[in-house]
């Protein structure tokens, strides 16, 4: 645990310069507005150890995987996040001196991250000898205007007289710190260059695996307000800047302002990329720096209005729901349907920056409450886009139906580890849980004809092949797969994996007998669904084969689990852990130690199937061994612990997830954020803390309150409803926006009245 920023309830806060932790500061300032990001990087020279990263929403590259160890099989190549033109780049001079916030003294340095506005701001003072020079730096990338990064960068001469020169510039030639040998994988189509203006076009690389090239142009327009001296422009082989030399009078601030649009290919044609751009800019210019911030920041406070989370009393807790939530928005916010949720967001290369399973199963249920339904209505169909994509995947490995990517960008698989790409295979029930979730939650029974269907047949369908059939025990098994706790390899019956195998059989069925009675069955002849493969369905449900174990009363993990030497992760050394960055592979494979929900992951997704006795042994025997190392973990824990009344082991799971990054729980942060698991403070919170469930179409809760907060609000939107939810030390208050509905609070009927509010006595255990 490591925390280099103050405690606020809507600011992240650097006072000083963290120049040995200054990626871990990078990645907590990272800024996007779904469109595109960036990692919290300098705008002048800093000729220290950084991380240089600008994002671009579904601009990727296919990186080679053919080594000497490929197999029949495995896939092609693998597909990675590719650092984009740094635009935000502004070289600045005083009296000939460069500013290197790495080499220069520097006082007073205060960094800050506004996420009520999403604004990042700097201040600092640099010392040259005897001058002293102020420097005040702004930016912000628009969610108004999503082409749009403005900033603006104000320098003030303290103490003498001088001149001040700007070097505003656009840098295609960019690496990613991930790739091999320094490798390059940009290179220049175009670039125009005049006084304060400049734009270039850069190409990824062609690719022997026949993926998309794309096109990215960045344009810029450069506005000064001060006494300017003289302007000049330059353009080197994939750069372009402008040099604006100011006079600088005592105490007077001078002021550059950079307007970037950022276009591509995805969007426009190659040819129009910076005519687009130059709209853009045209249009910024005239409305000017806070008519923009004004649009921006009403942008972001509409957001906020419906997903804020209010924590009376606990100000890191407060804090840490927020920035998870501020840097969910800044990475994803549903516009677009052909875009999905890195594990990094806009803030790093790690993961390859493409779509996992965590969308489903973490993601979704939180867009579902706090953005318009179309926003994760977005999310499923662009795996329905990818339908063929999954069914290639399943050809590779010689089985029927889809086989959807444990990772991807087009939705072919993309990742390079057999055992996380092949035998992860849980991930499917992940998308087929996603339908099922949206369904119940929204009421929007037309996606199952529409999209639905088609998703959940392929993977049934691949269930059904992956599937064995042991004729002694007369059982169905899944063997050489990898469950959720990725410290285990090639297991088989892992409990989890054969229970979202068989709950996906279940469901398909039941939505195949919905479409027969509701007038579909067309669309069930088009995908032909034969009595006998739905009868070999209904065999493997009623004959799958589920580890358990008398004498402990759980689900085992998989066959061979209780063989383990097992012990409590309590034991271990604490100069091990974290285990990933400490211990060899093959000794985390033998280990006990589980990464995250396995066994829980199961009771958490089929909550309502499993009695609060099952939940309770499970917990009580899994939790001790797990060591929460993946970000995904801590937050299934928190809510099943808040269900089961361990209220402090809940908070603590809370805290953990909450300020995961803020933190650096894991010492991994420097690396970027964990987006995708960010969801998790906010299930804690909401699934967790106040027991939210929807199961069979119905909206229920059971809340309590942490010892260490005095109250908890937030609002959800359910269907036609907008409800806000306020917990106390007395009261649970419901109030809403739409019509009268029936819910349960503790397990007792209520009826929340058209625009009404209703107050119950807080229950306590």
């Amino acid at each position: 645990m490591k925390r280099l920023f103050n405690v606020d309830n809507w600011k992240i806060i650097e006072t000083g310069i963290h120049k040995e932790d200054f990626r871990l500061a990078e990645s907590i300032m990272s800024l996007g507005n779904g469109h595109m990001g960036m990692r919290g990087n300098f705008e002048e020279t800093y000729s220290g150890d950084f991380h240089r990263g600008s994002y671009i929403a579904g601009v990727w590259f296919p990186d080679k995987t053919r080594v000497g160890w490929w197999k029949n099989g495995y896939p092609d190549y693998f597909g990675k996040v590719i650092n984009s033109i740094n635009f935000i780049g502004i070289r600045v001079f005083v009296d000939g001196n460069e500013i290197d916030l790495h080499r220069d003294q520097v006082e007073e340095f205060y960094r800050e991250l506004d996420m009520q506005h999403g604004v990042l701001t700097r201040k600092f003072t640099v010392v040259h000898g005897e001058k002293r020079t102020e420097v005040e730096a702004f930016r912000f990338l628009s969610v108004a205007d999503h082409e749009l990064a403005t900033i603006r960068y104000t320098v003030t001469a303290k103490n003498y007289d001088g001149e001040i020169s700007f070097v505003p510039y656009l840098d295609g030639d960019i690496r990613n710190e991930d790739s091999n040998y320094d490798e390059d994988f940009w290179e220049e189509i175009s670039k125009e260059v005049s006084d304060y203006n400049g734009s270039i076009v850069m190409k990824t690389k062609d690719n022997p695996f026949g993926t998309p090239t794309f096109q990215v142009a960045a344009s810029m327009a450069i506005v000064a307000n001060g006494e300017v001296k003289a302007v000049t422009f330059s353009g080197k082989n994939e750069y372009v800047d402008n040099t604006i030399t100011m006079t600088a009078k005592k105490g007077q601030p001078v002021t550059l302002q950079k307007y970037v649009a950022v276009t591509t290919d995805r969007d426009y044609e190659a040819s129009d990329l910076i005519e687009k751009g130059k709209r853009v800019l045209e249009r910024s210019v005239a409305k000017g720096f806070e008519a923009l911030l004004d649009e921006h920041k009403k942008g972001w406070l509409k957001r906020w209005e419906i997903a804020d989370v209010e924590i009376s009393g606990d100000e890191e807790a407060q804090q840490g729901i927020r920035f998870n939530l501020f840097q969910l928005f800044c990475t994803y916010y549903g516009e677009d349907a052909r875009l999905n949720i890195g594990p990094k967001g806009f803030t790093g290369e790690k993961y390859g920056g493409a779509t996992y399973w965590d969308t489903e199963a973490y993601a979704i249920p939180l867009y579902l409450s706090t953005a318009s339904p179309e926003v994760s209505r977005n999310l499923l169909v662009y795996r329905h886009n990818q339908l063929e994509g999954a069914f290639h995947n399943a050809r590779q490995q010689g089985l029927k139906g889809a086989l959807y990517p444990m990772v991807t960008f087009t939705g072919v698989e993309c990742h390079n580890e057999w055992e996380i790409t092949f035998e992860e295979i849980h991930r499917n029930g992940a998308i087929a849980y996603a339908v099922y979730n949206y369904v119940n939650y929204t009421g929007d029974k037309k996606y199952l004809h529409e999209y639905g269907i088609d998703v959940l047949m392929g993977i049934s369908r691949f269930w059904a092949d992956r599937t064995h059939y042991n004729k002694k025990k007369d059982q169905y098994m899944i063997h050489g797969v990898t469950g959720p706790n990725e410290y285990e390899n090639n297991v088989n019956n892992n409990w989890y994996t054969n229970l979202i195998a068989t709950w996906t059989l279940k469901y398909t069925l039941e939505v195949i007998e919905y479409l027969k009675q509701n007038g579909f069955e067309s669309r069930l002849e088009a995908l032909e669904a034969s009595e006998g493969e739905l009868a070999k369905w209904q065999d493997i449900i009623a004959k799958m084969y589920f580890p358990y174990d008398e004498e402990h009363g759980v689900f085992i993990q998989h066959d061979t689990f209780l063989d383990k030497d097992l012990m409590v992760a309590d034991d271990l050394n604490p100069a091990d852990r974290p285990l990933n960055q400490k211990w060899s592979w093959d000794k985390i494979l033998r280990s006990c130690f589980i990464k995250q929900a396995d066994v829980l992951q199961g009771l958490y997704f089929f909550n309502h199937d499993f009695t609060e006795e099952e939940k309770r042994r499970n917990f009580e025997f899994y939790e001790p061994m797990t060591v929460h190392e993946s970000s995904l973990s801590p937050c299934i824990h928190s809510i099943l612990a808040a269900e089961l009344g361990m209220e402090e082991k809940a908070y603590e799971m809370y805290n953990r997830t909450a300020r995961l990054d803020l933190d650096n729980f894991n010492n991994d942060t420097e690396d970027g954020l964990h987006i995708t698991s960010m969801t998790g403070s906010w299930l804690s919170i909401v699934q967790g803390f106040a027991g939210m469930r929807t199961a069979n179409e119905t909206l229920s809760f059971a809340p309590f309150i942490p010892q260490a907060w005095k109250s908890y609000t937030f609002k959800i939107v359910y269907r036609d409803h907008l409800i806000q939810v306020k917990v106390d030390r007395e009261h649970v208050t419901l109030s809403q926006d739409g019509p009268a509905l029936s819910m349960k609070v503790y397990n007792d009927v209520v009826v929340l009245e058209e625009n009404g509010q209703l107050a119950i006595a807080l229950k306590r255990n």
